[in-house]
């Protein structure tokens, strides 16, 4: 569990992501690194930032919650479609994807609630 010891104001985001060293990310899935703002325990809220290297896949995952998901750097592709930079994407409970990202990416991914992986790494 991660928490937040007081209000986060982040007023660049972008350059702050530009300005985390290699040790501010951790690993998340093959391919894909991430740094954590708040994550609660069982299951609960959470908001990241995740990192997919060129050619990176998170497995098959239901939404448990609402997932709203920004794509910051880069594309990201689904199932569902194509995503470039600047696109907002909200995956209410009950859906499934397997996200990845065909030149690399950087997206905030903001949970209501964790997600449930369907299909193994």
């Amino acid at each position: 569990m991660i928490t937040l010891p007081a209000s986060l104001v982040i007023l660049n985001l972008m350059a702050f992501v530009d300005s985390l060293s290699e040790a501010e990310w951790h690993p998340f899935r093959p391919g894909v690194t991430a740094h954590w703002f708040y994550k609660e325990g069982d299951g609960g809220a959470s908001a990241v930032l995740l990192r997919y290297e060129p050619g990176a896949r998170v497995p098959e995952h239901e939404h448990i919650g609402y997932e709203h998901m920004l794509v910051l750097k880069g594309d990201q592709y689904d199932e569902d479609g194509t995503y470039p930079a600047g696109s907002f994407i909200i995956h209410p409970p009950g859906t499934r994807h397997s996200p990845g990202s065909h030149g690399g990416c950087v997206a905030l991914l903001i949970y209501e609630k964790a997600v449930r992986f369907t299909a193994p790494d």
